[in-house]
């Protein structure tokens, strides 16, 4: 077998592959959460969010809604140096990203089932 009908072999079969894997995957919600930042805040994103008194509060003074909050939760990064994420029972994690121009950072408590905005917060 010449080298030529080999490389068209191999395209041929790895051409099939993606065309088969677009199928499987084609409208599911699949994701690469393998950084840090990403499977806490996965993990964060999945579970019930629920906000503090006073969060509830910085957040209708500033014409934010949950909308922002999921935001930052999807495009934000962890502050892992300001993070306390073996604190029992609930890890506490410092959110940072921006929404319409302004930096926000969040403390967010994550429990097993809830977790909890204690504390929001604008930066600029």
């Amino acid at each position: 077998m010449k080298l030529i009908q080999r490389i068209g072999y191999y395209l041929g079969g790895f051409s099939l592959g993606l065309i088969i894997l677009a199928f499987f995957f084609n409208g599911k919600k699949t994701s690469c959460s393998y950084g840090p930042d990403a499977r806490v805040l996965k993990n964060i994103r999945l579970k019930k969010i629920e906000y503090s008194n006073d969060a509830y509060s910085q957040l209708t003074n500033n014409n934010l809604d949950s909308t922002a909050i999921n935001h930052v939760l999807k495009k934000g990064n962890i502050n892992f140096s300001e993070s306390n994420a073996r604190q029992k029972p609930c890890g506490v994690y410092l959110v940072e990203g921006d929404y319409n121009e302004k930096d926000i950072e969040l403390t967010v408590e994550n429990c097993d089932s809830i977790a909890t905005i204690t504390n929001f917060r604008i930066t600029r």
